[in-house]
């Protein structure tokens, strides 16, 4: 247990450190797919980007307190593999996606399936906040970064159109992360992060594609509807 919990350290440490030794990420160069949009309409507005600190320093701070008072606990070491798995990936992602588009869309759907399953085995009330709500905050913002990702390929290699797209993935996330919502009631920080993500599709697209705002802002209605109905059911019933 002790050797997995280091290992975790090293591994969120060399996650945190890949956006400074990596050329900077802004998005999947259009010029690598066959239909080329500039501004894909399924992608958040830049700000929203910035929820990835947080991520970082709450995922460090995660695998530091686990070692030091955590690091023979079972409920802890549960989440360890899956989590590290993840986070390796997520290591070598920013280099990847700047030259592999849909490798890195291959990725990040890995990134999101080994991140859900930590998140899914997480205690939601033993050490909530250092244990479970860190990994709720990751797993939300893959489950709409996954999405993007997916939309974003989808329209550029010309499977469906650019508001298609970004409508049918926005539906798809909301469908996903309500179901994962529902069964993790007591740790709103995840649906927080996918209504986040979803406000941003929202900023972007306002003044350029109202289908798609107009479908984002019901999303994320829907979504925040969900995370405070599971919250407040679980809190009464306990």
């Amino acid at each position: 247990m002790t050797l997995r919990a280091i290992l975790l350290i090293l591994a969120t440490l060399a996650f945190g450190i890949a956006p400074f030794v990596t050329p900077p990420f802004t998005g999947y160069d259009p010029s690598d797919f066959p239909v080329q949009i500039a501004d894909p309409s399924v992608q958040p507005a830049g700000y929203a980007f910035s929820i990835w600190s947080v991520i970082y320093l709450w995922l460090i701070a995660h695998a530091i307190y686990g070692f030091w008072k955590r690091a023979h606990s079972a409920d802890w070491d549960e989440v360890r593999i899956p989590l590290l798995a993840s986070l390796l990936i997520g290591t070598v992602w920013l280099a990847i996606a700047n030259a592999f588009p849909l490798l890195a869309t291959v990725g990040i759907l890995f990134m999101l399936a080994t991140a859900m399953v930590a998140f899914l085995q997480a205690d939601e009330f033993y050490d909530r906040w250092m244990l479970s709500a860190p990994l709720a905050i990751y797993a939300g913002w893959l489950s709409a970064a996954a999405a993007v990702s997916v939309g974003v390929a989808l329209a550029g290699y010309g499977i469906l159109g650019d508001s298609e797209s970004a409508v049918v993935m926005i539906a798809i996330v909301v469908a996903v992360a309500g179901m994962v919502q529902w069964l993790r009631p007591c740790m709103p920080v995840y649906g927080i992060t996918v209504v986040w993500a979803l406000i941003g599709i929202i900023v972007s697209n306002a003044d350029t594609n109202l289908l798609v705002a107009t479908t984002a802002a019901s999303a994320a209605a829907a979504m925040a509807a969900i995370t405070f109905y599971a919250w407040h059911k679980r809190r009464i019933a306990l």
